[in-house]
């Protein structure tokens, strides 16, 4: 393959997707907020992910592009946050569309950052991309929104692919670190009820994934997911075991209130039930290395 570019890609993804198809591409390119420079043979081109300033012109003859701009959801759901967690999907999304449409050799194949979160609340149901249910809340509704500005502009030249992507567990970034840090020092306990799924994927199989789509050419909306949703409380158990800690103090939901105020983050990150599979995944053959979460345990610890 000849030209990866990815949008928003100095962060956890985007350098497990680097480390990934560094030796795949000819050329890769890191559309960043950060300054325009080549390391390591990547080529980081500058963006505001709102206009065009030139950074359009590298879209030119790429074979794959991948975005993952967008504000962490991790944060307090304030006005201003929330406005800037929505614009941040919908801005960079659409002047994307406008620079796929204004190149003479697009993109052949455009990845566009979508969330499991999409789901309703389930603690019933497991949510695949044919029968999931879809709820409505400020996340859920971010998420629709989300792929409505990829999806409504039309690239006949250009496949396009929303990747509703679950927690990504890995060893230098993401959720993972700060779960394994609660676990070492005790208080890896359940949260809240603990009943609440976990969908999650290891690192790996996330990277490995996203290769699958581009090698099948699989358009549409794909759930990111590992093929085990697992309750939070065996989640942390099973976290306790692997960090050898022998016990966890639990979490209620007034404590995780009480805690995520401090923290300024949200208690919705940990408190909701996400019940997801990977039914594409499934049906195209795609070959998990880590659909256990003992085994992802025991390769991330």
């Amino acid at each position: 393959m000849k030209k990866l570019i990815i949008a928003a890609g100095t962060g956890f993804l985007g350098q497990v997707l680097v480390n990934h198809f560094k030796n795949k591409f000819e050329e890769i390119v890191i559309l960043t907020r950060g300054k325009s420079k080549i390391i390591d043979g990547i080529k980081y081109v500058n963006w505001n992910a709102r206009t065009f300033s030139g950074w359009e012109k590298e879209l030119e003859n790429a074979t794959v592009l991948i975005n993952l701009a967008g504000k962490s959801v991790d944060c307090r759901y304030t006005k201003e946050n929330k406005k800037e967690i929505l614009l941040s999907r919908i801005e960079s999304t659409k002047i994307l569309n406008k620079a796929v449409l204004n190149c003479q050799n697009p993109p052949k194949h455009w990845l566009n950052s979508s969330t499991s979160t999409i789901y309703r609340f389930s603690l019933d149901k497991q949510m695949d991309e044919v029968d999931g249910e879809i709820g409505n809340d400020f996340s859920i509704n971010v998420a629709l929104s989300w792929e409505k500005a990829f999806f409504k502009t039309e690239t006949p030249n250009t496949l396009k692919t929303a990747l509703r992507t679950s927690i990504v567990l890995g060893k230098n970034g993401g959720a993972f670190i700060p779960l394994k840090t609660l676990a070492k020092i005790g208080f890896g306990g359940k949260q809240g009820s603990g009943n609440q799924f976990i969908s999650w994927i290891h690192e790996e199989d996330f990277a490995n994934a996203i290769d699958f789509i581009i090698e099948k050419e699989l358009g549409g909306i794909i759930n990111i997911v590992s093929p085990e949703p697992i309750r939070n409380a065996d989640f942390m158990q099973k976290l306790r075991k692997s960090v050898g800690f022998p016990f966890g103090i639990p979490m209620s939901k007034f404590f995780l209130e009480i805690g995520s105020f401090f923290i300024r983050t949200e208690t919705e990150l940990v408190l909701k039930s996400r019940n997801v599979i990977p039914k594409r995944l499934w049906e195209n053959g795609f070959q998990f290395q880590f659909g256990d979460i003992d085994e992802a345990f025991k390769d991330l610890i």
